[in-house]
């Protein structure tokens, strides 16, 4: 049974259990005063939204140079993939394949899973609770590693820093990745997993 079939109300700041008050518009929690919700607001439209908008940014994030190398007075810029190539050449092959599967795999992930997620749930697809929950999860999880290759384009621009003999710059493809990624885990965060539940013990969408 869901708390919200026993009368109660989950307070998102603390946890703290309230029963529900049927004629009240409005109801606050009796511990923290926070608003209290069955289920966070619009909990998919701004899923969807946030997911859009990484989605747009992925393009760039892939096409545009993720850092430029100057060397000797020249300089080379490199893409996730382009760099990716340099390194396997360079018999980086472990480097390479960290930065492959944290830059290229681990987004493409989110953003596919996170997009399933909320059309199973909308669409009422048959897909089990624990199917969906597992995805959610699994989400969430390799959600921690998707700022690897900023955090070592970050080290290298710190410490490979000589002067006019060498030196490495972030590119706009940098930035945009990194709004991806913080953009995937805002998503995860803003999608309400109880409406998993919601979705297979009963037809009402809560949206």
């Amino acid at each position: 049974m869901r708390a919200i079939d026993a009368g109660l109300l989950i307070c998102h700041e603390c946890h703290q259990l309230n029963p529900q008050q049927p004629d009240s518009r409005k109801q606050f929690c009796t511990r923290c005063g926070g608003r209290l919700h069955a289920r966070r607001p619009n909990s998919l439209v701004r899923t969807w939204a946030l997911l859009l908008t990484a989605a747009v940014l992925y393009i760039p994030a892939n096409l545009l140079p993720i850092m430029t190398v100057n060397s000797l007075g020249k300089g080379q810029s490199d893409t996730i993939m382009s760099g990716v190539i340099e390194l396997v050449n360079y018999g980086m092959l472990p480097i390479a394949a960290v930065v492959f599967i944290a830059s290229i795999l681990v987004p493409t992930f989110k953003l596919v899973g996170i997009a399933l997620l909320l059309y199973s749930v909308q669409r009422h697809q048959p897909m089990s609770a624990r199917q969906r929950i597992l995805m959610y999860r699994f989400i969430e999880w390799i959600g921690r590693w998707s700022m690897l290759d900023i955090f070592v384009i970050a080290i290298l621009v710190a410490v490979v820093n000589f002067g006019s003999l060498a030196s490495i710059e972030p590119g706009y493809g940098a930035t945009a990745f990194a709004s991806v990624v913080v953009l995937t885990m805002l998503a995860a965060l803003t999608f309400d997993p109880r409406l998993i539940w919601d979705n297979t013990n009963s037809d009402d969408d809560h949206e």
